[in-house]
């Protein structure tokens, strides 16, 4: 008999890799541009390909983990992250790098959905579930948090390879790990796959999050980004008319008429807007605004991280007790106070206190919205069909992540590019006032220059331009991000229920149409 605590040990050990590897890469960026001379759309791809890839192909593996075998995916997948990320180390070229980090997000797609379906399958009592689920919720967002701090302590006393090789070691124990401790999970009566469902989904996701990750280059009305948007839609029409017809669909999307199940999703894809956009916005500002370095950036973001844990944990535990409709609106709202509070307050010259303060704050509110929510999206499913739930959980996470950056960076580049149009002195030569609208570093590097050159007045007041700028960017990015998460909450307020309709044998929710839909599996059947 194995030990439900090592099982979880294990399977929160892969999901922690696959989480810590989507922020650690950002930090070594600039080493990158040093070392390989990459230019600024290499480096957008290094971390792109690995998201696009990801993306493209969750659905796909979530279902083909159900049908094959749960461990087994997993055990491929961690192979895959570990092997790509070392040949990633070992890349001489920034081509090399983009290709090494696109076959990680190939494993990445492989390894996360198999550990919060495997997660469902061993923990069949809700309670006990809720406890596991806001671990995993917990250590997802301590990894993202943390993906800075163990980057820039790396980059402190090695290359940026050391990034990459660094992934491998620990993908290899997660690995060993799930080998002795996970037991075998799929489901008993699965069908043969779905091809046409497999290639209009990873294709639907691939197109979405290209087209997101290229509008704010192009333009959001641009004729590039409208028709990637509209070919999306046609796609997703396509994916959601065989699925209907399909005797047996890789998703049933009647699923989304539980709110239980489509709501949750909803908020998970909010939570995760607002995080995403909050690493953006405060990554820049802790950096250049304040003159931190990418390891001292990390340390100060260990607020968060213990927070996230903390709501994590305790939400789910809550949603159990309370209803999971107040414990996900309350995080909600608490995102989108932490939002105000930051709008009305930063400066460059704001107390870390304050900022710590608010990152709590913050982080409570994220762990109380995403770990409950996907508790309840996880509730939703049969155990029989867990892959492609928690495949639609991550999906979620994804889109609602590459949205966050693309708009609130979209949003803050051009109140920035406005604000620093409107305040720069008329004197500073045309070349440095394009260089300074690139980026906030890149105007400060500018000024530095002009001050070197005999202009130091000149340079400090570009300078003071393009902080005021950056601040009046992130001060509008702020409200953006809170307005999205107070919208999420009246969403959720309005259609999140508070409980599961009907709590049957194995611990699964069953919506109240259920009966006349068929699409709940029995939860019986799965196998654990």
């Amino acid at each position: 008999m194995r030990s439900k605590p090592m099982i979880l040990a294990a399977l929160l050990l892969a999901a922690f890799l696959v989480n810590l590897d989507t922020t650690m890469v950002n930090v070594a960026l600039p080493a990158m541009v040093r070392q390989l001379h990459a230019t600024t759309t290499q480096l957008q791809w290094v971390v792109d390909a690995y998201n696009l890839v990801f993306a493209a192909l969750l659905l796909t593996f979530g279902s083909l983990s159900d049908r094959f075998g749960r461990k087994g995916m997993l055990l491929a997948g961690l192979t895959v992250v570990g092997a790509a990320s070392l040949a990633g180390g070992f890349t001489t070229s920034p081509a090399q790098l983009i290709a090494a980090r696109a076959v990680m997000g190939l494993g990445a797609a492989m390894t996360f959905p198999a550990t919060l379906s495997l997660i469902a399958n061993v923990f069949t009592e809700r309670k006990e579930r809720a406890r596991a689920i806001g671990l995993w919720g917990a250590i997802a967002g301590v990894a993202i948090a943390l993906g800075p701090i163990v980057g820039g302590w790396l980059l402190e006393h090695y290359s940026w390879a050391a990034i990459f090789i660094a992934m491998a070691p620990v993908a290899a124990v997660a690995a060993v790990t799930v080998a002795l401790a996970v037991p075998a999970s799929k489901d008993p009566d699965a069908a043969a796959a779905d091809i046409p469902g497999l290639v209009l989904s990873s294709a639907t996701m691939a197109l979405l999050v290209f087209t997101i990750i290229e509008a704010p280059t192009y333009g959001w009305t641009a004729g590039r980004s409208v028709a990637g948007f509209a070919v999306s839609t046609i796609l997703l029409a396509a994916f959601i008319v065989r699925e209907r017809r399909a005797a047996h669909p890789m998703l049933d999307v009647r699923l989304f008429r539980n709110m239980r199940f489509s709501a949750a999703s909803g908020a998970v894809t909010v939570s995760f807007f607002t995080l995403f956009g909050f690493i953006f916005l405060i990554t820049q500002y802790f950096q250049f605004v304040r003159g931190y370095g990418p390891l001292s950036t990390g340390v100060r973001l260990l607020p968060v991280a213990l927070s996230v844990g903390i709501g994590s944990v305790a939400g789910t535990q809550l949603a159990v007790r309370a209803g999971t409709k107040l414990i996900v609106t309350t995080g909600l709202a608490a995102v989108a106070a932490f939002y105000a509070w930051v709008a009305a307050t930063t400066s460059a010259t704001t107390s870390y206190g304050i900022i710590a303060a608010q990152m709590v704050v913050y982080g409570l509110g994220l762990g109380l919205t995403s770990a409950p929510a996907t508790e309840s999206i996880m509730g939703a499913i049969s155990r029989a069909k867990a892959g492609v739930g928690s495949a639609v959980n991550d999906s979620t996470r994804l889109i609602g992540g590459t949205l966050g950056v693309a708009v609130i960076g979209s949003v803050y580049l051009s109140v920035y590019g406005t604000r620093l149009t409107a305040t720069t002195p008329a004197r500073i030569p045309g070349p440095i006032v394009s260089l300074a609208h690139q980026s906030v570093g890149a105007a400060y590097a500018a000024a530095g220059q002009i001050a070197a050159l005999g202009h130091p007045a000149l340079g400090q007041a570009l300078q003071h331009a393009s902080t005021n700028a950056f601040l009046r960017g992130l001060t509008i990015g702020s409200l953006v991000a809170g307005g999205v998460a107070a919208a999420g909450a009246l969403l959720a307020i309005l259609f999140l229920p508070a409980q599961p309709a009907s709590l049957p044998a194995g611990g699964v929710d069953r919506a109240e149409e259920a009966h006349d839909t068929g699409a709940w599996a029995d939860p019986a059947s799965a196998v654990q």
